[in-house]
Order: structure tokens, then sequence, then C-alpha cells
């Protein structure tokens, strides 16, 4: 479903990525692993389109995409959900799902609402009044009202409590389920493994390692190196 082959991002002159290549198939979680400052939001802000690469490739359903503008991508299927949020504070809860809503999607409100229950509750509610996880479902489920194939998540865990991580968990797997693809990035390694089936590591821009949770698990040298654990 989605490739990318030896990337090359800057912001300005400043080179972030290098060589960069990574692939998920139809149905996968895959997990792009690494400490703060690696690399993982410019990669998916790569594939997101908001931040275009200079060399390399992507394809997504065999189309090449890379220097395709972040709406057009939307349209084409691609969901990028960030590590900060950006909930539109002003709106509504249902507002900032009404805000997203694509026709063409068999995602609506109500579906969103039966996977994250806790923000039917609370649906008139303005978004900047929201507790971090509460925002994180929000930011999800804005994302999932564009009807995506692939969902980019970044960092979803950063700054929640273990039993929000834990319920974010068991609505990802749902989500993967549902046919939906998804890129994972997370510092918060414990948490990735429980969720993805293989595994690239980025530190300074670069991958340092891919394979399966398995090969991840037993390779104590790239944990310790690159993840910390």
């Amino acid at each position: 479903m989605l490739s990318v082959s030896n990337i090359h991002t800057y912001y300005g002159l400043s080179h972030i990525l290098f060589d960069v290549s990574l692939s998920v198939a139809k149905g996968e979680i895959v997990g792009l692993l690494g400490r703060n400052g690696a690399g993982k939001s410019t990669t998916m802000r790569s594939i997101a389109g908001l931040t275009p690469p200079k060399q390399g490739t992507i394809t997504f359903n065999n189309s090449s995409i890379a220097g395709i503008s972040a709406y057009q991508l939307v349209r084409k299927g691609i969901a990028y959900v960030p590590d900060d949020r950006r909930v539109f504070a002003d709106l509504s809860v249902d507002d900032n799902l009404e805000i997203t809503y694509r026709k063409k999607t068999t995602w609506t409100k109500d579906k969103v609402y039966g996977l994250f229950p806790a923000l039917k509750e609370i649906k008139n509610r303005r978004s900047g009044h929201l507790s971090g996880g509460e925002q994180q479902m929000l930011t999800i489920g804005r994302s999932l009202m564009t009807g995506p194939e692939l969902l980019l998540l970044d960092e979803p865990t950063e700054g929640l409590a273990p039993l929000i991580v834990r319920d974010l968990e068991v609505q990802i797997l749902k989500l993967r389920d549902e046919g939906i693809s998804i890129l994972l990035s997370e510092q918060n390694v414990k948490s990735a493994m429980r969720l993805i089936e293989r595994a690239y590591v980025i530190d300074n821009g670069r991958i340092r390692f891919e394979g399966t949770v398995a090969e991840l698990e037993a390779n104590e040298e790239v944990k310790k190196k690159y993840l910390m654990v």
C-alpha cells in the first residue's frame, strides 16, 4: 500500500532524513520507533505532504505521491494525526468532527462516537477544554471522518496516563480490524510493541533496524543503543 524509498528531507538547509525507506501493507500496523528528535515526525510529515522530500520516492496504492499537497493526499486516503493534536479549540467536539467529514466515506459522527463513547458524552463541549486523552481521541476521530485507508499516527500516547494508553491501544486495534492500515510513530516502545507487526527503528534521520517484533525483541543491541530499553 505505502512504499517510501530512499527519501531525503530538509528543513531549510538542515538535512534531517537520510535515505529513509519503509513500507506498510494493507491491513498492517507498522511501528516507526525512536527517541525524541530521531526523525519520526519528519518522516510522517514527508509522507503526509507537509514537508516534501527533496530526493527519493513515495508511492501509495501504486501511485507516486511525493510532492503532492497535503489536502490532495487526504482525498487519496491518507490521514495524518499530528503529535500536538491541533484540535479547533473554540469549536465543540461535534463541530470538530463535522468540519472534516467527506461524503464518500463510511465514517460518520455516530461511528466515531461508537469507537470513542467518551466523546459522545462531551460532544457539545469546546475542544480547548478537553483533557489530553479526550483531545487525542478527537484528533483521531476527526481524521477518520475523512475516510482514510492509511492512518499516520504520530506519537498518539504522548503525555497520556497508562490507563488511557491501554484504552487507546484497544481502539487502534479496532481500526486495523476495520481494514485501515496504520503507520505508528512512537517513543513508548512497550505500547507500540503490543500493537505492531513489524518495526523500523530510526535514529539521527537514518533507519537503523527493520524487522518483525520478535526480531526486535531479540536484538538487545538495537534496543539499548537506539531505544533506551
